[in-house]
């Protein structure tokens, strides 16, 4: 992907650009070996070029180029000189995971991160979390909360994923986001308290003195934190709740979690 793309229609799928496309469109294991992701639809391609600058290529459904959503993102893709390319309807439907969308895709670098040696911010540490809907869920509500930075373990789903991307709507670029991360490592040298979630816990989260930063600790939708890493954890902490459901979605809870934070952090005592 990084010759100059051709403004010119394409209109077969044989042609080897396409196929590069359409591999990256289908394949994780492309994405990762390319280091790059997809951004599928206007809003992402919006919030892209509004945090991180330039793509490296713009992708545009032939059917769609004149539709006026598009004309001040293809300016700016013009302005920090990416390279655009026009595809057949057809073709462009076999990239595009959107349904009803306006027909336009952004190919951009994934952002590699190193960990660093010590955590001193807040922080949300995930634990083996599966479900792309939750993920992003969970990466929209901590950028909305004012978290800046992200700690995956390793078997956790990829963070750039398609889904994921969606999901999050546009908080990836906000935020720090950190993949196959040693969480074992991250917490024991943690400058900052680590709580972990958990039904059996005895304090409420209502009950912590989240006034300063911490760590949040989250698990598997059905497993939860592994029992080695919620040794490591600095508290466990438990979100009340009146109705007969066991737990909250991992999704809702740390929604709950961070905005609780918010909350006393904002609040004038």
């Amino acid at each position: 992907m990084s010759e100059p793309a051709s403004s010119r229609l394409l209109t077969s799928k044989d042609n080897p650009r396409f196929k590069q496309l359409r591999q990256l469109a289908d394949s994780a294991q492309a994405r990762r070996r390319a280091g790059l992701a997809l951004l599928d639809g206007v809003h992402l391609a919006q919030a892209w070029l509004q945090h991180r600058g330039a793509a490296q290529l713009c992708v545009v459904d032939q059917a769609a180029q004149a539709h006026p959503e598009l004309a001040p993102i293809l300016a700016r893709c013009e302005a920090l000189r990416t390279p655009c390319l026009v595809l057949a309807s057809a073709l462009y439907r076999a990239l595009s995971q959107v349904e009803n969308g306006v027909g336009l895709l952004l190919v951009v670098p994934t952002p590699v991160l190193p960990a660093p040696a010590l955590l001193q911010g807040s922080a949300v540490l995930l634990d083996g979390l599966q479900d792309p809907g939750n993920f992003g869920s969970v990466l929209r509500s901590a950028a909305a909360a004012g978290i800046g930075q992200v700690f995956c373990a390793a078997g956790t789903t990829a963070a750039w994923s398609p889904k994921v991307l969606r999901a999050g709507m546009g908080a990836h670029f906000v935020l720090d986001i950190h993949e196959n991360v040693d969480l074992a490592a991250l917490c024991a040298a943690s400058a900052v308290p680590v709580l972990a979630t958990s039904s059996h816990a005895a304090q409420t989260i209502y009950q912590c003195d989240l006034s300063q930063p911490v760590a949040w600790l989250f698990g598997h939708e059905g497993q939860g934190v592994s029992a080695p890493l919620m040794a490591l954890a600095t508290q466990e902490v438990v979100i009340p709740h009146l109705g007969q459901i066991e737990s909250l979605n991992v999704a809702a809870a740390a929604a709950v979690c961070f905005f609780e934070q918010v909350r006393q952090r904002t609040v004038e005592y």
